[in-house]
Order: structure tokens, then C-alpha cells, then sequence
């Protein structure tokens, strides 16, 4: 299997499963307001606005917007701009609320990022930065799982229909020789969307059999008695692959550029943080996944350490690695070759990184 094709089918099947998803309930389908008590907004209003509204996720591979927010980063860089937090579950009801403009900036994964954009023609949004590589595994209960070859008749859970853990999961189970129905998830093996927050009850209960998840559940279901057969990061040259990257409204891109240049300020600056703070970025993380929209408690440490430690920071949004990802699903015949030119606006992100003395980071020849 080539190193980038698993994680392409991500970008291919997206669009055609992501298409009914966007519109489902259940796991993503409902957004939460941050009740987590921050930093308040002091000084100028930055372009002229009230609030800048950031969707994220409550997982580990989306530490840069828990720990900036906890830090208060974003919101010094805004000043008297109000930031508010909305928290989702998954992609798919991120793009929606983008769409509908309940958010204006967004973390969130690849799949998601190119099946919005495709979906609108090039019109909805652009990515603006990265934020996270890693932090996805495929987590078995041992007693009946015992190898990769071992998938067969078995159960095997992911977040939720068309999300970026699910096609690269089907993606594996086809490389593996493997036939799954991508919509429904029965085949050879029985693909299960969960809510993360469900999955490790299921995993403890024996309802499923493993789980292709990120952090922090697939932290929790090995704290539960589960075995990591497989990081994601070792299907990718240099175990680097975007899982986390930022994405902007294009209206609000246009309209208000000194505000994004703000929130990628914080980005920048957070990411600084947790590169040079480790421990107390750790300490951060936990804080806010304890608030009510999300965990409404701390992690302990058998979950938390790993969990921060499987995921990689990063400013560089990996851009060959999305393209990579499209190639990869034309050929494998999942997808119409889609129009990616243009779905990259690096222009504020390397705006940030030369004032902060950093290096600029390639869109891979996918930019506006």
C-alpha cells in the first residue's frame, strides 16, 4: 500500500458519503457553546467587529484552538473582538455551520475541508494554516483481534459517516482486500459510526470489536484494555499527514483580513507556546476538555499523556499530503478528478510567520 494512498480515500470517498452527512444527526451534528470562562475582551475592536466565531473539536488533535483559547491567546491577539467558541463532533457539521455563517474560522480535518470546498465549486472556503499532524490509530480488543489480518467478520468503529477516520479506515479495509459497502458499512467487516464520546462504552461493552479514532479516544479505549495495531502516521512518508487545518470563510476572508490575520496570530503564537511549554500545554489541554462541552472532566493520566504525545503541532498545513490524498482517490476511482487549485490562502499565515522570524510554508501549488 503506498504511503499517502490510505489516507487519500479520505479525501475521495468524502465527497459522495459527506454529501448526505452534512445534513444527518447524530455524532457532529449539533453544535455546543463554549461555557469555559476566558479571557475577556480588552481594547480596539479589531475590524470594526463584535466577535469572531471559531468552530473546533473537543480532541487532542485539535490542541492549538483548546489550549489558545484556555491561554487566552486568541483573545489578546483580538482585543476588544469578542472570541466565541462553538465545539462540534465531527467535519461534516462544521462545514454546514460555515456555510450558514454560525462560524466564521474553523479547525478541522482534511476530508471535510476538501468535500466543502469541492461541494461549492471553490466558493465556501479556504484553508489558511495548519494546526496538527498524527494522532489516529486503529485500536483492537486483543483477545479478538490479534493482527491486521485478523479484520475479518469483526466490527470496527468510526466517528461518523464520511469522516476523515471513516474513509481512511475503508480505505485500509480495500487495500486490505476487503469489501465494504462505503455507505451502509457492512461487508467483510462491519463498519459502525459512533460518537467519540460513545465508542469506549461500546469498546467495554463488546459491541464493537476495535475502533479508528482519534486522540484522545483512542487513548481511553486502550486505558480500557485495547491494543494499538496500527498508527496512522506509519501509512506516510515521514509520518507527517495533515489531520487538523484551518479554514476560513471566504466572505469573512475578504471582508474582515485584519481579523483572520488575529486568530493566525494566536495560532502561531499558541503553537510557539506549546512547543516551548510541553507540560503546562499538556496542563492547558486537560483544563479545557474538562469543560462541559466537552468531557466535563480532566482526563487522567494514563489517557492524557499519550494523547497529547501521538499528536505533532504544526504551523505547515502539509499541503502535498491533501494532494496526495485527491490523487490518490482518482484512482482509485472514488472520485471525478475535483479542482483543488485554490483551495490554499497561505498570504496572512506567511504574513504571521515573517514577523514571528519563522519560515514560510508551501501550498504545494494549490493556492489562490
Amino acid at each position: 500500500m503506498s504511503a499517502v494512498r490510505h489516507r487519500l480515500l479520505a479525501a475521495a470517498v468524502t465527497v459522495p458519503l459527506l454529501v448526505g452527512a452534512l445534513g444527518a444527526c447524530g455524532y457532529g451534528s449539533e453544535a455546543k457553546k463554549d461555557t469555559a470562562a476566558r479571557v475577556a475582551p480588552k481594547g480596539p475592536k479589531t475590524d470594526g467587529l463584535d466577535q469572531v466565531k471559531i468552530g473546533l473539536f473537543g480532541n487532542t488533535t485539535h490542541a492549538t484552538p483548546l489550549i489558545g483559547l484556555n491561554k487566552g491567546l486568541f483573545q489578546k491577539e483580538l482585543g476588544g473582538t469578542e472570541v466565541k467558541p462553538l465545539t462540534f463532533n465531527a467535519g461534516p457539521a462544521e462545514i454546514e455551520a460555515l456555510n450558514s455563517g454560525a462560524i466564521d474560522i474553523g479547525w478541522i480535518g482534511p476530508s471535510p475541508s476538501i468535500n466543502g470546498y469541492v461541494k461549492s465549486h471553490g466558493k465556501s472556503l479556504k484553508i489558511i494554516s495548519g494546526s496538527a499532524s498524527g494522532g489516529v490509530s486503529l485500536v483492537v480488543n486483543p483477545k479478538k483481534i490479534k493482527s491486521l489480518d485478523d479484520l475479518k467478520g469483526k466490527k470496527i468503529a468510526t466517528p461518523q459517516l464520511g469522516n476523515t477516520q471513516d474513509v481512511a479506515l475503508l480505505n485500509f479495509l480495500a487495500e486490505k482486500g476487503y469489501k465494504v459497502d462505503a455507505t451502509t458499512g457492512k461487508g467483510d467487516v462491519t463498519v459502525q459510526r459512533i460518537d467519540n464520546k460513545v465508542t469506549p462504552t461500546s469498546f467495554e461493552q463488546g459491541a464493537i470489536d476495535a475502533a479508528w479514532v482519534p486522540e484522545p479516544t483512542a487513548s481511553k479505549l486502550v486505558a480500557a484494555g485495547g491494543k494499538s495495531i496500527l498508527d496512522e502516521k506509519k501509512l506516510w512518508k515521514d509520518g507527517k499527514f495533515v489531520i487538523t487545518n484551518v479554514i476560513v470563510s471566504q466572505k469573512f476572508l475578504k471582508e474582515h483580513p485584519k481579523a483572520v490575520e488575529a486568530v493566525l496570530r494566536g495560532s502561531v503564537k499558541t503553537n510557539a507556546w506549546i512547543r516551548s511549554h510541553p507540560d503546562l500545554a499538556k496542563q492547558a489541554l486537560n483544563e479545557q476538555l474538562g469543560q462541559p462541552e466537552f468531557a466535563g472532566k480532566k482526563l487522567p493520566d494514563n489517557v492524557i499523556d499519550p494523547a497529547f504525545k501521538n499528536v505533532a503541532i504544526t504551523d505547515d498545513p502539509l499541503a502535498a499530503t491533501l494532494q496526495e490524498e485527491a490523487d490518490h482517490a482518482v484512482k482509485a476511482g472514488l472520485l471525478k478528478k475535483p479542482e483543488l487549485k485554490g483551495i490554499y490562502d497561505l498570504t496572512l499565515l506567511n504574513k504571521v510567520l515573517k514577523s514571528e522570524g519563522k519560515a514560510p510554508v508551501d501550498d504545494a501549488g494549490l493556492g489562490s
